[in-house]
């Protein structure tokens, strides 16, 4: 037998590598929760998404989970009464829950884990309300942040000056920001999970109390309690499900700076490159989408996140998000957050996990027959974006999930 050459195949011996479905997904008592603690909301999110799945609890050999201590996915193990042989504990931010999705679904495709729960719950508003001192996030102490934080610069203002400096490029206008509040607002109309419901203007937001020029207080995010699950699983497990499964399709993720002075332009967020890398696995385009769930602390945030993935060129954020055109409307164009978002519906902290369960709810057909199912060419949607921000847009995570 001849020797094999350097141009010889080379045999695949590689395991087969396996789709991965959001198999179970669940909201935790949402909004305000006063009689819970965070642990409390875990399990009880985790109970809800299991059940969701139908899957034995048995089969989770995987927790991913952060925002409680330095141990956080070994204490809601334990917590839960589970035992995993996977786990994953990154913490990024807002964008922490995409990034742990795509690691786990990576893990599951080659066999290292067969179901990963991500889990999350916060009592961030109860906690406010009651006084009870939180572990304190410590943004300037130590590190590189100390040559920005004496000058005050807050986690709000470094999203206003970004903010600022759209509408100094672009003529980007404080109505057309305040139409992404006006219409997550129009979403959480029909979410009675949602922690604000009653109609909102333009004008409203923009005669708010100026929180941080150009924002008021309308163009941020509510603050309160909650949590959610999702389970991701193979698709060997599909066939034992009640859902429809979501599968994953694409993701892509990205670190860009943390001082604001190592930001290149404040007019582009790291979602350029994590999207880009999302619609290029998943082997789709933005003009493919059916919806979008993208993270919004702020108002300006879904702006740029949509020119950034390619849903409107680089300045026409503006005019896409206007209040007047609607397009981010559950029977828009795009609908966009469409159980309310940050905005609207709720924030305790970090909302990652949320976009992921409302755009699987989404898929699935969950809300058939309300006013909150999103309806595309006649029927349920086909693909979902979901765009996670950390910190001053300091990190993305964009995920692509389909029901096909």
């Amino acid at each position: 037998m001849p020797e094999p050459s350097l141009h010889s195949p080379v045999p695949d011996s590689s395991p087969r590598r396996r789709r991965v479905a959001v198999v179970g997904a669940a909201l935790a008592d949402c909004g305000r929760v006063d009689r819970a603690t965070p642990f409390q909301l875990h399990a009880q999110a985790a109970r809800r998404a299991l059940a969701d799945s139908g899957l034995p609890r048995g089969l989770v050999d995987g927790v991913a989970s952060a925002g409680l201590g330095i141990l956080a996915p070994v204490e809601v193990s334990e917590y839960l009464g589970l035992r995993p042989t996977w786990t994953d504990s990154t913490s990024v931010g807002g964008s922490t829950w995409e990034v742990m999705a795509a690691h786990a679904a990576d893990a599951i495709a080659a066999g290292h884990a067969e179901a990963v729960l991500l889990v999350y719950g916060s009592t961030a508003r109860a906690d406010l309300k009651a006084g009870r001192r939180t572990a304190g996030i410590a943004l300037g102490a130590r590190g590189p942040q100390q040559f920005e934080a004496p000058y005050g610069h807050t986690l709000i203002s470094k999203y206003a000056m970004a903010a600022r400096r759209h509408m100094h490029e672009y003529g980007t206008t404080l109505e057309q920001l305040a139409g992404v509040a006006v219409q997550a607002r129009a979403n959480a109309a029909d979410n009675p999970d949602a922690m604000y419901r009653s109609p909102l203007t333009v004008d409203q937001v923009l005669a708010g109390p100026e929180i941080a020029s150009p924002f008021t207080k309308l163009h941020c995010c509510i603050r309160s309690d909650g949590g959610c699950a999702v389970l991701l699983a193979a698709e060997d497990y599909v066939p034992d499900t009640p859902h429809d499964p979501v599968w994953i399709l694409g993701t892509g993720e990205h670190l860009s700076h943390n001082l604001m002075s190592e930001w290149e332009d404040f007019t582009v967020s790291p979602a350029a490159v994590s999207g880009r890398l999302a619609y290029q696995r998943a082997g789709v385009t933005a003009d493919d989408i059916d919806l979008a769930e993208i993270y919004d602390a702020f108002t300006y945030m879904p702006l740029v996140a949509l020119e950034d993935l390619g849903f409107c060129a680089k300045g026409e954020g503006g005019p896409f998000v206007d209040a007047k055109a609607g397009r981010l409307l559950r029977d828009g164009e795009l609908p966009v957050n469409t159980d309310g978002g940050g905005l609207s519906a709720c924030h305790p902290g970090m909302r990652g996990l949320f976009l992921i369960v409302e755009a699987v709810r989404q898929l699935r057909g969950d809300y058939a027959g309300t006013g909150r199912q999103v309806l595309k060419r006649g029927g349920l949607p086909e693909l979902a974006l979901v765009s996670g921000t950390g910190g001053w847009f300091c990190s993305s995570a964009t995920m692509v999930l389909g029901r096909g």
